[in-house]
């Protein structure tokens, strides 16, 4: 197939709208069933890309699960715990492949984000896998191949509609790239940056004790944000982006907003929310609905009388300030990435909060002094790539 005809563009108002090679070959890709989009397939390319690379850096099984050109999550295949299992929804489906356990990853570091997500899978897709995908609101993915077995079950998503993408994983694009805005064409080579343990070699704190596991994650924050939306900081822990801040204009913003989704993620695993007992019947999406307004300031508008019993069998005690202080200062051994380079050290104040320990970024900054000294009041480690992984 040398071109796929879309319904339209990003928005209904923009048609005629296609995908196709410019050079009149055929397609790397194959559309087993639905009819994806124009956003559909941002997300699935910038997606595939993403997890070919982590399954390249790490040797696993790689998921990831994108939201308007960016990842909201993004995760390699390591065995869930038994909390993980219970956050994440996961605890009734028995024991998971590794696929599968990297999608349970990714979709569950940010599952307000990925509420509606298209998934990029690094192998072929197995029935586990395909169980769970079949069950969470998506609106596809893309994998090497699908098993006979997984194909059938997600066939049957979204009343047979579901988009569901094969992708040749030998496929080599062409070294430049171009894209055209308003009429003009851009042309650059494409970033083909490894991160390898080259990258991350230059250590510039007196804390030099790079763990394996922590290398590990910092290769994972940096695949993310190469194909995450620009400025952008991820947080990373045990094999999974458990933050991404992405798109945002402020370097600090970014840290903020990354750091304050993985508080919520580690504050899900609290006594107060796990302990969270709510009405038969309620589904998953309004669950973590629940759960992301009760552990925020606006948690009144699920205590409320003649609200909360919609929600909970027995009425929750308010989760105060105090206490989801005192169960974030248990969160330790974090990674941090980011895009480009820290301007200040408001940033590493805000990343010590949420428990990070280590830190991989280009450096470069004419503060770069002042940051090195926040990380060695902390004892992090910080690595400085040299390299700025912007993505637009």
């Amino acid at each position: 197939m040398t071109e796929i005809e879309l319904k339209y563009g990003c928005n209904p108002n923009q048609k005629p709208s296609r995908i196709y090679m410019e050079d009149g070959s055929e397609l790397p890709v194959e559309v087993l069933n639905g009819k994806p989009g124009y956003i559909n397939f941002l997300d699935a390319f910038n997606g595939w890309q993403l997890v070919k690379e982590l399954k390249q850096a790490t040797g696993l099984p790689a998921a990831t699960s994108f939201k308007h050109v960016s990842p909201a999550g993004a995760a390699v295949g390591l065995p869930l715990d038994d909390t993980l299992g219970k956050i994440y929804w996961v605890d009734d489906l028995g024991e998971l492949t590794p696929l599968a356990s990297a999608y349970a990853r990714a979709r569950g570091a940010d599952r307000m984000s990925s509420f509606g997500d298209f998934i990029a899978l690094s192998d072929v897709c197995d029935a586990c896998t395909a169980k769970l995908i079949k069950r969470e609101v998506s609106d596809g993915v893309i994998a090497p191949g699908y098993t006979e077995e997984a194909l059938a079950i997600l066939k049957e998503k979204k009343k047979g509609s579901y988009n569901v993408i094969k992708i040749d994983e030998a496929y080599v694009p062409a070294e430049l790239e171009k894209k055209q805005v308003y009429g003009i064409t851009f042309e650059q080579g494409r970033n083909e940056l490894k991160a390898d343990d080259e990258l991350l070699s230059n250590i510039v704190t007196k804390n030099k004790a790079l763990t394996e596991a922590a290398k590990r994650d910092m290769q994972i924050a940096l695949i993310t944000l190469k194909y995450t939306q620009s400025n952008s900081v991820c947080y990373v822990k045990d094999g999974q982006a458990i933050g991404i801040g992405a798109g945002q204009q402020s370097r600090i913003h970014c840290t903020r907003l990354a750091g304050s989704k993985a508080d919520n993620w580690f504050l899900r695993q609290s006594p107060q929310v796990m302990g969270l007992q709510f009405v038969d019947g309620l589904g998953r999406a309004d669950r973590d609905n629940a759960i992301d307004v009760y552990m925020g300031d606006e948690y009144e508008d699920v205590l409320a009388e003649g609200v909360w019993q919609r929600t909970f069998k027995v009425k929750p005690p308010v989760f105060t300030r105090e206490e989801k202080r005192a169960w974030l200062d248990k969160l330790d051994g974090v990674t941090l990435g980011s895009d480009a380079f820290f301007p200040f050290s408001d940033n590493i104040e805000r990343a010590h909060k949420s428990g990070v320990k280590f830190i991989a970024q280009p450096g470069g900054s004419v503060r770069d002094d002042a940051v090195i000294e926040c990380c060695d009041k902390y004892g992090m480690v910080m690595a400085f790539t040299g390299i700025r992984l912007f993505h637009h």
